[in-house]
């Protein structure tokens, strides 16, 4: 009874122990995460072998004491990319802000690679990793680029950066599932003056098609008020030619009394027209006449007053021209007649205006003495002519009259009040001219008058 007890606990146990060691090792595995169990070496679908194995989805155990097991996410993550200051085509800065979702792949070989780069990583680091990767894509796609191309082709931005990352990604083992450009700008103004401009443009274009658009409404408007216009006409005809043939019938009925009447009516109006036209010509005929007095006859009149004018005008220039023509040919006669003296004649006439200006010249010229000394033989032996021609040289030289000296001197002594004038004749042949010696008026009454005297000259 005792060892089938016995045996019965350490079935038990063993149960127990069995169980316990299949729970511990079972792993179940979601859907969205990896299990990998390492230790073993496993040999893939290709022959490759390696040292551990994937579980996706399922549950899997684990072998104790020889394999390890590693859980990994398959998640997305979602990673904010900021790029400030890239330099696009063109060297114009942009700031880019964009929003990625990448997650490891559940599909080999992917899955191996990812397994080898983020194993026993977090998820902080694996995000930390894509988004270093990912902006550097960024900076190289925007660097291809011109800032239009971005801003207004932001799909083919998008995709040439999902071309760009997912190569890269592949290779840290990393799926690229999308990408969004979530903004797009820059600090110099560039991209808000290319929208001003795209804004000017797209306000012009709607403002042209808001006006084409109001200019079809009125031509819809003007056709349809023109059809509604015909309508009424058509029916106001329909109208008119009904009323018309109404009153034809009346007038066929009323024929005889209705052609007395217009006959009479006719005929008044053809008494009136007549009458008006006999009004008619007498107006004409006044209006002509007046015409006739207020300016016909005025401009007749002056037309005769000038032409008279003119023709007193060119007689008065035919008999200038005339009398010109025969003194110019009586002058050439007279000229040929007289020969030698004619020319002399001609010459003086010519020379008298200059001799006027060159004579002008000398007005302003005063003449305080004139002396004129005589010789009868050419010797220089008349006294009085040697004693006034030594006192003008001693004057012209030193300025000193001496005559005027002598007869201040003589004044003073016979206490005269007058000044004495000398005059010396000269004992010259009667053929020789007079001497006559004036004494020149004193310097006090040159310098009073405000004027200086000009120095006596030798004739």
């Amino acid at each position: 009874m005792i060892p089938f007890s016995i045996l019965v606990v350490c079935l038990l146990v063993g149960g127990f122990f069995i169980l316990s060691t299949i729970l511990r090792n079972t792993y179940v595995c979601s859907p969205s995460e990896v299990l990998i169990f390492s230790g073993r070496t496993w040999t893939t679908a290709e022959g490759r072998e390696i040292g551990f194995r994937c579980v996706r989805g399922g549950r899997a155990m684990r072998m104790p004491f020889v394999e390890v097991v590693d859980r990994m996410q398959l998640t997305n993550m979602a990673i904010e990319l900021s790029v400030q200051n890239a330099f696009s085509r063109g060297g114009v800065p942009l700031n880019v802000v964009a929003v990625a979702n990448i997650k490891i792949p559940s599909a080999e070989p992917l899955l191996h690679a990812a397994l080898e780069r983020f194993l026993g990583a977090t998820r902080e680091q694996i995000i930390f990793v894509a988004k270093d990767t990912l902006e550097g894509n960024l900076r190289g796609v925007i660097a291809e680029l011109s800032p239009e191309e971005i801003n207004q082709k932001k799909d083919m931005f998008q995709q040439k950066l999902i071309e760009e990352a997912h190569r890269d990604m592949q290779r840290l083992g990393l799926v690229l599932d999308n990408l969004q450009i979530q903004n797009i700008s820059d600090e110099v103004g560039y991209l808000s003056s290319v929208g001003r401009v795209r804004g000017a443009q797209v306000r012009k274009n709607a403002t042209i098609g808001e006006v084409r658009a109001k200019a079809s409404a009125q031509v819809q408007k003007a056709n349809n008020f023109m059809e509604s216009e015909i309508s009424k006409i058509d029916a106001d005809l329909q109208v008119a030619r009904k009323e018309n043939e109404r009153r034809i019938v009346e007038a066929t009925t009323q024929r005889e009394a209705l052609i007395a009447e217009a006959k009479g009516q006719v005929a008044a109006q053809v008494a009136q027209a007549k009458a008006q036209l006999r009004a008619w010509d007498a107006r004409i005929e006044q209006v002509r006449r007046k015409l006739a007095a207020d300016v016909v006859a005025p401009a007749n009149a002056s037309k005769q007053q000038h032409e008279a004018a003119a023709k007193g005008e060119a007689a008065s220039l035919l008999a200038h021209g005339r009398a010109a023509a025969d003194a110019l040919t009586s002058l050439a006669q007279a000229h040929k007649s007289s020969g030698g003296a004619a020319r002399e004649s001609l010459l003086l006439q010519k020379l008298l205006p200059i001799f006027e200006q060159l004579t002008s010249t000398m007005k302003d010229v005063r003449v305080a003495k004139l002396t004129v000394l005589g010789r009868s033989d050419g010797a220089d032996n008349n006294l009085g002519a040697l004693a006034v021609s030594t006192n003008e040289r001693i004057r012209a030289t030193t300025g000193v009259d001496l005559l005027s000296s002598i007869q201040r001197t003589i004044s003073k002594s016979s206490a005269s009040p007058a000044s004495a004038s000398t005059v010396v004749t000269s004992p010259a042949p009667s053929a020789a001219p007079s001497l006559s010696v004036q004494a020149a008026p004193p310097v006090q009454s040159a310098r009073h008058s405000g004027k200086q005297q000009n120095p006596p000259r030798n004739a």
